[in-house]
């Protein structure tokens, strides 16, 4: 089963922005996340259309079963 981390922001423009993080740690917590992603925020590390990242709107593991045939 493959797992994703959804890390969902919202910017200066008013868009919702969800960056993905593949296979994440089966422990982190809630206020690690929070941490990390003020840390995001805070930094200015990403924009997008030229808006800044202002705030963290939630985090989600998501999970997905990948079937593989050959053919």
């Amino acid at each position: 089963m493959a797992k994703t981390l959804e890390l969902i922001f919202a910017t200066t423009a008013g868009k919702e922005v969800t960056l993905s993080v593949e296979d994440p740690r089966e422990n982190v917590t809630s206020l690690e996340l929070q941490a990390g992603m003020q840390t995001i925020i805070a930094q200015n590390i990403f924009e997008v259309e030229g808006s800044r990242f202002a705030a963290a709107k939630g985090a989600r593991i998501v999970e997905r079963n990948v079937v593989d045939y050959e053919v």
